[in-house]
């Protein structure tokens, strides 16, 4: 409601009630009332000196900041004062309010941390600035940056707690949106330096007698390297079907070719790039060397659920292609660095008259993601 002008409010404050916000009065003849003086005033005037009371009761109602007092004399310390600034903020009125102590403002998300930290504040009767998520009356919660402040008599006897508050929610956005986008950039520069680790290695490690086979080669795992980022791109950097990483590996050497089966595996998103750099070393040693590369060849893909592992098994049939290079090629140092190094399996190899039978046993994926995500 509208101030009157100080003059007129002095003649108002001298009767036996004082206005703090609409509808609530507060005894000012209070029996319980003892002598007290506040803080002195910066820089006042004589004037301003003369009014001080007036002028002080005038900003408390007036301030834009949210302010209540509490009586430290009665139990529970209930509200005696509040501004309008607080009853907006809070959206109760001044009758739900007077005379109840402010916890009513808490819920079910208000740490308990908070809590202990504003009682042990008034206890040892000494000024405190605390963060607690509160609640308005709507149950919309807020963070209130609580400030608080004893107030004593003239014998040193606690008799008042004032209180302001700060909504402080907008600030704590806008903290969790610079924290989210740090922990963003962070991540990008984490899977950034993982791609360039990877690519180097690929670049280095590739052998080849003849420069385009060479060139050809780099491009090629480069390229699966790729397809795995668009996979996780497309499924929020997050787990990825198994069937989905076969698929996006191999399809490119012969879908009608290629049987995929196995129940549905979802892989963690630090496990799948590797996982998918493995399935493609399998599927171009079997385009180059093996069952793929003959004209009546297939490939079947199949994996089980082992514990909280998998076992993968990659059968090929057509007799394999003979090889005119000797030694362990890049491929397959790829593949057992990465099956057993990175992702703690085993690979087991079988030649038969038919063609190739290898399995790959992998531990629990989720447990080898989180291991993974704290490496370089």
């Amino acid at each position: 409601m509208p101030m009157p002008t100080c003059p007129a409010y002095r003649n108002h404050f001298r009767d036996d009630t004082f206005a703090v916000g609409e509808n609530l009065e507060v005894s000012v003849s209070d029996p319980h009332s003892s002598h007290i003086s506040g803080d002195h005033s910066a820089a006042p005037s004589h004037t301003g000196f003369t009014d001080k009371l007036e002028l002080s009761a005038f900003a408390f109602q007036r301030t834009r900041l949210p302010m209540v007092v509490a009586d430290a004399r009665q139990d529970d310390l209930p509200l005696v004062l509040v501004n309008d600034a607080f009853l907006e903020l809070t959206g109760y009125g001044s009758e739900e309010v007077l005379g109840r102590n402010c916890r009513f403002l808490q819920g079910e998300g208000t740490a308990r941390a908070a809590v202990a930290e504003i009682r042990d504040a008034i206890m040892t009767e000494r000024e405190a600035i605390v963060e607690i998520l509160n609640y308005k009356k709507d149950g919309t919660p807020f963070w209130n940056e609580l400030h608080l402040s004893p107030l004593h008599d003239e014998q040193g006897q606690l008799t008042y707690v004032f209180a302001s508050q700060v909504d402080v929610t907008n600030y704590r956005r806008v903290q969790a949106f610079e924290e989210a986008e740090r922990r963003l950039l962070l991540e990008i520069d984490h899977r950034t330096k993982n791609v360039l680790a990877i690519v180097d290695s690929i670049v280095r490690l590739s052998k080849a007698d003849d420069v385009k086979v060479y060139s050809t080669a780099v491009q090629r795992r480069i390229q699966a390297l790729s397809r795995i980022h668009m996979l996780l791109a497309d499924n929020g950097w997050k787990r990825v079907s198994l069937a989905d990483i076969v698929h996006t590996q191999t399809e490119a050497f012969g879908a009608e070719k290629i049987e995929v089966l196995g129940p549905d595996v979802m892989v963690a998103a630090a496990s799948v790039q590797p996982l998918g750099l493995a399935i493609h070393e399998l599927a171009v040693n079997a385009a180059v060397h093996g069952s793929l590369a003959r004209e009546r060849g297939a490939l079947r893909v199949s994996w089980n659920c082992v514990g909280e592992g998998i076992s993968l098994e990659w059968r090929e049939e057509g007799p394999p292609v003979p090889s005119k290079r000797s030694g362990r090629g890049f491929g397959n140092i790829l593949l057992a660095a990465v099956v057993e190094n990175q992702l703690g399996g085993k690979i087991r190899r079988q030649w038969c008259p038919d063609g190739l039978r290898l399995t790959i046993e992998l531990p629990s994926l989720e447990r080898i993601a989180g291991s993974l995500r704290r490496l370089p």
